[in-house]
């Protein structure tokens, strides 16, 4: 199994420049958010299918 992600922080008031950087600071919290969600939902599906098979 990968190594689980860390749930990410979204960014602190100030690191966002609002200069329409490419990725923003949002982008990249909201990329890693994503990955984490995505993580923690196949978690969970794996936890499910262990506790139907005991």
């Amino acid at each position: 199994m990968p190594d689980l992600l860390e749930k990410p922080e979204p960014p602190t008031d100030g690191e966002c420049c609002d200069s329409a950087c490419t990725p923003c600071v949002w982008d990249t919290y909201y990329a890693a958010r994503k990955a984490w969600r995505l993580q923690q939902a196949e978690l969970k599906e794996q936890q499910e299918k262990q506790s139907n098979n005991e």
